[in-house]
């Protein structure tokens, strides 16, 4: 359905991008005569609006949704774009999270922010992010996605690197910018590749011509495996996750909304937004799948060896995103953005608690020196717990509808038969198992177990004000309810996928096995999880974390809490050839160029100091000299008469 502004209660949501941009400006602009909290005021009211627009959007949307065209922005040659956005039932339920969830952050950060000296500044890059977001979410074409996918990115380096005066903060934003460059490669060559095909870069204009070209083709293969690569940088997917542990440096909310709201679901979104792309692209689909499964493997693996409250949660959200990923390679597009869904509230309500925890003990992050704090801040201890056993699959909770429907999807997906889908399968409920344990542990060693701090900051422990803590009982209640819109499809009514099926049209097989065995594949879900919160309950309450200690003091342990040694890897293969290469410009640049100019520069002015000497000012000295150069002359003239030479 397409349609203009104020045409439609769903049209105005096309303003909530307009709204975040206008809080950024005017705190970005007049910040620094606004006194706190008025910065955090104005940013969370336009980001609230921005959600409300979406709310009327999402309750008036017409079934085929609508597009809304504005106005030519780009002509050159054949290709003509005009700016335009599609409110749809995908774009519309990515614009709820990323307004919703966003708002709760942006209200916590009021009392998290409290007495920084860039409040403002904070505020304006956090709207700016929410923009970016939502410019991506809502893009027709695949042009104006990438300004959105850009800016998202630009907002991760300003946020992340927000307290640039401290070194490891400004390395950590570069790293981060660079990794993501290495995929926006892949993106930019996927749309030469696109235009080249299809004469277009509008989204559904290439989604409906996907499927005139040859199942399987090549070229259909090369776009899809080139998104892939996009979309592994911006969602930290294999082998491109390095970035966002060390993403950590920015302030907690930064990370929460990072992880649950903005930046990396961008690739999953991308990737469900071309299903039908990639519904004709099998050899695509599998490695998306499988870089996926692998990618939630070695990152649950890498988690269990931090001790850092966030990087523990970094690393889980790294391996969510391989579920997603697993899931959107199985075809199984409505369950990968049902686990975005559920994860955005689990996840931002995770790193908001820990953010409360570092705010009660003045900055401490390490869990080996927390404990216990469940009992001085009950709120925050409740709400972690809420969303540990959120992620962690325990029955009745958000994750474990939306974790069950990956591993199903997975498990059912025809096309991934051929690929390995049984052995996927079980690789991902193996790491499902991975994730309840570090998630005990994470919960357990901070905020149950005895204390391990000292009597100083016992005495200042205290629980956080009611703007941090009004946000996490929201999110923990969404944290629950959540997983209840996407019930299991064979016994259930479930709404995600009736929601989401219209926005997804892709033609993907799926097995149908029988009620015993579907039964079966839930009753295995809740063994992973039973089984890895079960493990994490006899190490660490019955035998107080002394396995944990024998095996992380050995080779697997260091393994683990290196991230699996891919920071060794490209420490060894890239930059120590760059700084190899850096060193040996230097050397040239110190002893041959710095030494050659500095040798020049020598001899001139040992020269202009000679012809100083000379230049006395005085006319009858200058006249003496050319009268002795006369002599001199005349002298060398008669030596060569004399030695029988011929001058001339």
């Amino acid at each position: 359905m397409t349609g203009a502004l104020f045409s439609s209660p769903a049209s105005y949501a096309a303003l909530a991008p307009l709204l975040a941009l206008l809080g950024s400006l005017v705190n970005g602009l007049f910040g620094r005569k606004l006194r706190e909290p008025l910065p955090g005021i104005i940013a969370s009211a336009t980001v609230g609006l921005a959600f409300i627009l979406s709310l009327v959007a999402f309750v008036s949307l017409p079934e085929g949704g609508l597009s809304l065209e504005f106005w030519p922005y780009l002509v050159a040659g054949d290709l003509q774009l005009s700016l335009g956005f599609v409110i749809d039932r995908l774009s519309v339920l990515l614009m709820l999270v990323i307004t919703g969830v966003g708002f709760l952050i942006h209200l916590y950060s009021v009392g998290y922010m409290h007495g920084d000296d860039g409040f403002a500044r904070y505020f304006s890059a956090l709207n700016l992010f929410v923009a970016a977001m939502l410019v991506l979410v809502m893009a027709d074409s695949y042009l104006l996605m990438f300004v959105g996918w850009e800016g998202v990115g630009v907002c991760s380096y300003l946020l992340i690197g927000f307290w640039y005066s401290q070194g490891l903060n400004a390395s950590a934003a570069r790293k981060a910018f660079i990794v993501n460059r290495i995929g926006d490669v892949g993106f930019l060559l996927a749309m030469f590749l696109l235009y080249r095909t299809f004469g277009t870069l509008e989204i559904a204009a290439v989604n409906e011509a996907a499927g005139g070209l040859a199942y399987g083709s090549a070229l259909l293969t090369a776009i899809g495996l080139l998104f892939l690569l996009a979309a592994a940088g911006k969602s930290a997917q294999l082998p491109l996750q390095v970035w966002l542990p060390d993403a950590m440096a920015g302030p907690t909310p930064v990370s929460a909304l990072i992880h649950a709201a903005t930046m990396v679901t961008a690739g999953v979104y991308l990737v469900v937004r071309s299903a039908p792309l990639f519904a004709q692209a099998p050899d695509a689909s599998a490695t998306v799948a499988w870089v996926g499964g692998l990618t939630a493997l070695v990152a649950a693996f890498a988690a269990l060896g931090q001790t850092d409250i966030k990087k523990i949660l970094a690393y889980s959200t790294v391996s969510q995103l391989g579920f997603m990923f697993a899931a959107a390679g199985a075809g199984a597009y409505a369950a990968a953005i049902f686990h975005l869904f559920t994860h955005a509230f689990f996840k931002a309500l995770l790193f908001l608690t820990a953010g409360s925890a570092i705010h009660a003990l003045g900055g401490e992050q390490d869990v080996r020196r927390m404990g216990g704090l469940g009992r001085v801040m009950p709120l925050t201890g409740l709400t972690a717990l809420v969303g540990t056993l959120a992620i962690a699959g325990v029955p009745f909770l958000s994750g474990f509808f939306s974790k069950d429907a990956v591993v199903a999807g997975v498990y059912t997906s025809e096309w991934l038969r051929d690929y390995g889908g049984l052995a996927l399968y079980i690789l991902l409920l193996l790491t499902a198992a991975m994730t309840a344990f570090y998630m005990f542990r994470w919960y357990y060693l901070a905020f149950a177990g005895r204390p391990r701090y000292d009597d100083a900051v016992a005495a200042k422990l205290h629980e956080s004000p009611a703007v941090m803590t009004i946000p996490l009982l929201i999110l923990a209640v969404f944290s629950v309810v959540a997983g209840y819109l996407g019930l299991p499809e064979f016994a259930f009514p479930n709404w995600m996928n009736a929601w989401l099926e219209p926005a997804i049209a892709a033609e993907v097989r799926f097995l149908h096995p029988t009620v015993t065995v579907e039964w079966l594949l839930v009753g295995l879900s809740i063994v992973a999880a039973a089984a890895g919160l079960g493990l994490g309950y006899w190490v660490y309450h019955l035998r107080s974390g002394r396995p944990a200690q024998r095996i992380g003091s050995g080779a697997l342990g260091n393994f683990s809490r290196e991230g699996a040694g891919f920071d060794a890897l490209y420490r060894n293969t890239f930059v120590a050839a760059a700084e190899g290469t850096a060193s040996g410009l230097g050397v040239v640049d110190r002893e041959l160029v710095d030494r050659g100019v500095s040798g020049s520069a020598g001899v001139t002015g040992l020269l202009a100091r000679a012809a100083t000497g000379l230049q006395s000012g005085f006319a009858r000295t200058y006249a003496l000299t050319m009268l002795l150069g006369v002599v001199a002359l005349i002298l060398v003239l008669l030596l060569g008469v004399w030695l029988g030479g011929e001058l001339a």
